[in-house]
């Protein structure tokens, strides 16, 4: 140990018109906080609004017991990834907090921290942006997706990737939207036709 602060690493956003963004992040640390249906409905919910307000197309996703897989795809021309997870985040975390506190849960203590004499703040969701990824070619998209689907079968959750019920898979097989889950869109045709997203380097 050097004696000197430990900085928290950030997490850099940028964003290309047409890509695509794979982004994960986790519950504080990593703690099994997205197992009550209520709360995960509450995310839902969050992520709906969040991407209605900046303009983003929900593309995938998988809610894992401590941690969120999702794929995004922005279609307005100001965008901006660390407030889209901050629209996402903070209101779920508002919401369960209520809830803990009506319900006197000694879960609200254990996730309050000191942040600086005087200060204690509660969180639900690990500090930091977590991690971002920009895709613009085809494969690397579908290969998302197929790794978003299958997390949960890695995991030993459940045997086929079908039978999470907090996941986008049933949306690709079937076309239906699930009440439970946030409101999902397919890429377009085009982007599988051409191999992904044209830019003045792709020809």
């Amino acid at each position: 140990m050097n004696g000197q602060p430990q900085h928290r690493k950030r997490v850099k956003h940028f964003h290309v018109p047409g890509h695509f963004h794979e982004l994960t992040f986790s519950c504080y640390r990593r703690r099994p906080l997205l197992t009550n249906d209520t709360w995960r409905s509450i995310f839902a919910r969050a992520i709906d609004d969040a991407c209605q307000a900046e303009q983003c197309q929900l593309i995938a996703m998988v809610f894992m017991p401590e941690h969120v897989h999702l794929l995004v795809l922005p279609t307005g021309f100001d965008v901006n990834i660390s407030r889209l997870l901050q629209q996402m985040k903070q209101p779920t975390s508002v919401q369960i907090k209520e809830i803990l506190i009506t319900a006197q849960s000694r879960l609200l203590d254990e996730l309050t921290i000191a942040e600086r004499p005087g200060k204690r703040t509660f969180r639900f969701w690990q500090e930091g942006s977590g991690y971002d990824r920009n895709l613009f070619q085809s494969s690397a998209v579908k290969a998302a997706i197929e790794y978003i689907h299958e997390n949960p079968v890695r995991r030993g959750l459940c045997r086929r990737a079908v039978d999470w019920k907090w996941s986008s898979v049933r949306f690709y097989q079937t076309g239906i939207q699930d009440s439970h889950l946030p409101r999902l869109t397919k890429p377009p045709t085009e982007f599988w036709d051409i191999g992904g997203v044209q830019t003045p380097h792709s020809e």
